[in-house]
């Protein structure tokens, strides 16, 4: 029998080893962009809820701002926890992975003010934001609100410019979209008139004009507006999973008949409702950040303590199915944003 040269085995060894390595390397890429469950949980307060991302030219990292309730804060009575706060500032590579940074600097000075739902946009090599404000630490939800405008250079430090003037003084949660025809719309949730959904326009996104306009008559907030598949969507938190509206003219907006994230989930802190989201389109694929109480099972109906209070974010992909919005919470989230 004819004996096989030491050489062709040893070659042959070698071509078995790097197809391992490949094969290896190539687990591993997939692996560094699956998003955990959860995906992340402010380190301070515990508290991250109703998230909102961009891309930071300068730091080539995307950004998450974020509301931080005070979830720890054991001397925070009543609903105070959820006051008081400040935004919070996580950063990633490629939207799996985040890292917390530090809190917005926001020259906005007040006694005991509270910034809620922040909305950045970029527009013209300026960063500008759209906050909540509350002026002061109360101990129930009937306080005047305001949405202010801050602008930046950098993300972090944030300018001042003005106070809009909306449809009441209890208008929170600004969404900013730009139309088709270049100008700007901001939707918002007036919480006097039932918590629904109005809007104001501008030109230049400093000068706005509010319609004086509901249209959207469904109780709930956090209104995020954005286009994917050929078709313009809202999406809002009504506290039963999210609301999904689609529109051709961004005025007339049409409910689907289910919500998305009103199932609880099985994986880790997902067990409860999705809230108040954000949305990243990014090439054909569309991904929804939103935050869980992830205590608020009904088990724990009524009960205050930190793990009712506690909120984690969470990530899962859209699939447009039928013509309409789905999202299976439990599908493992490979995600790897580009810019």
């Amino acid at each position: 029998m004819s004996r096989i040269n030491p050489k062709y085995l040893l070659n042959f060894a070698l071509m078995l080893f790097c197809l391992s390595v490949s094969a290896q390397n190539e687990t591993k890429k997939d692996e560094s962009h699956i998003a955990p469950k959860p995906l992340f949980r402010d380190p301070i307060y515990d508290g991250a809820a109703d998230p909102t991302i961009i891309w930071n030219d300068k730091e080539k990292k995307w950004f998450m701002f974020y509301t931080n309730r005070r979830a720890k804060d054991s001397t925070a009575k009543g609903i105070k926890w959820v006051q008081g706060t400040r935004i919070g500032v996580a950063t990633s590579t490629d939207g799996a992975k985040w890292t917390y940074k530090d809190t917005c600097n926001i020259n906005y000075r007040m006694k005991d003010v509270t910034h809620w739902a922040p909305d950045v946009i970029k527009y013209k090599n300026k960063y500008h934001m759209y906050l909540t404000i509350v002026p002061g630490i109360f101990n129930d939800w009937y306080h005047p609100r305001s949405i202010i405008h801050l602008t930046s250079a950098n993300l972090m430090d944030w300018k001042f410019e003005s106070e809009l003037k909306l449809a009441s003084d209890r208008c929170i949660d600004a969404s900013v979209f730009r139309l088709p025809d270049g100008t700007w719309r901001m939707f918002y949730n007036n919480e006097n008139e039932g918590k629904s959904i109005y809007y104001a326009d501008s030109k230049d996104l400093y000068n706005w004009v509010d319609s004086g306009k509901k249209i959207i008559k469904d109780r709930g907030e956090g209104p995020k507006v954005f286009t994917w598949k050929d078709k313009n969507w809202m999406v809002t938190d009504s506290w039963r999973g999210l609301n999904i509206y689609s529109s051709e003219d961004f005025l007339n907006w049409n409910r689907q008949e289910k919500n998305i994230l009103q199932t609880p989930g099985t994986g880790e802190d997902d067990n409860v409702i999705g809230g108040h989201p954000d949305v990243i389109v990014n090439g054909d694929k569309a991904y929804i950040f939103y935050f869980t109480h992830p205590g608020r099972t009904p088990e724990n109906k009524g009960v205050d303590s930190f793990e009712t209070k506690r909120s984690s974010i969470q990530v899962a992909a859209l699939e447009y199915i039928n013509g309409e919005i789905v999202c299976n919470r439990d599908k493992q989230v490979e995600i790897n944003l580009k810019h």
